[in-house]
């Protein structure tokens, strides 16, 4: 459904270098509903998304950058601004890798401090850089909408060998109550989606076995999270602030969660 409830909104999306990745269809989605968009990510395919994105007629400009230099995501902040002006919406979707690495699967006695400060910062400092870089704009505006991508994994179930990364998900919704608390009064929504098994261009096999296992028995699509992200990003949920909603097809419903014929 393409509208203009987004219409002159300026948005800036994290993450979106795979053309079959959350990152992209939230930019996409947001721009179908009339928003210009600010995207970015370590990976030069940024700029193929970019481009893509302008052949649709989209006013957009691209950043490669690393989300863990905090300088390098307030001159991004700045160029936004000088550019569209002020930005309304920040959807952190950026987090589990990034191209050319791989997520670091090993018990806790395994890890190095490398292994864990480098899960935890990708996946929740990056978070806390785009926030304090786009926020104070947000707060002298009085309107603006945040969307930070958690997981179900960490806040509500967790996998063994991925301790780094639960924790920073986790930390995620613990960052998005208390900043909701905080800008609650200043115009300011702050919300956080926890996707299931989604079906990208990176699942695994055993991710799509498990995501063949949920009470849809599907896994979700990078669209359907962006529908979500962008529902969190307009005026549509004025009210909503907080919360960390769960698209993850009904899976952590189910006790069971084996080969259905066994059971259910």
């Amino acid at each position: 459904m393409k509208t203009e409830l987004l219409k002159g909104k300026t948005a800036f999306v994290t993450g979106v270098a795979s053309e079959s990745g959350m990152g992209f269809a939230t930019a996409k989605a947001l721009a179908n509903w009339g928003a210009s968009v600010g995207i970015l990510d370590i990976s030069d395919r940024v700029f193929d998304r970019e481009m893509e994105l302008k052949v649709r007629g989209v006013e957009v400009m691209a950043f490669k950058a690393d989300l863990t230099d905090r300088q390098t995501v307030r001159e991004a902040a700045k160029t936004m601004v000088e550019r569209f002006g002020k930005v309304d919406i920040l959807a952190n979707v950026a987090g589990m890798a990034y191209f050319g690495t791989e997520e670091i699967f090993k018990n806790l006695v395994d890890l190095s401090e490398k292994e864990w400060d480098f899960s935890i910062a990708i996946n929740l400092k990056s978070t806390f850089n785009t926030i304090q870089a786009f926020l104070p704009g947000m707060i002298d505006q009085g309107y603006g909408r945040i969307v930070n991508v958690s997981s179900v994994t960490g806040p509500l179930v967790a996998n063994p060998g991925e301790s780094p990364y639960c924790a920073a998900k986790a930390g995620i919704v613990g960052l998005t109550k208390a900043l909701a608390i905080e800008t609650g009064k200043l115009g300011v929504t702050v919300n956080a989606v926890a996707p299931g098994w989604i079906k990208t261009g990176a699942s695994t096999e055993g991710e799509l076995a498990g995501a063949e296992n949920t009470p849809m028995g599907r896994a979700g699509t990078p669209e359907e999270v962006a529908q979500l992200i962008r529902f969190l990003a307009s005026d549509e949920s004025s009210y909503i602030t907080g919360q960390n909603i769960v698209i993850d097809g009904g899976n952590i419903l189910q006790e069971y969660k084996g080969p259905s014929e066994l059971y259910y």
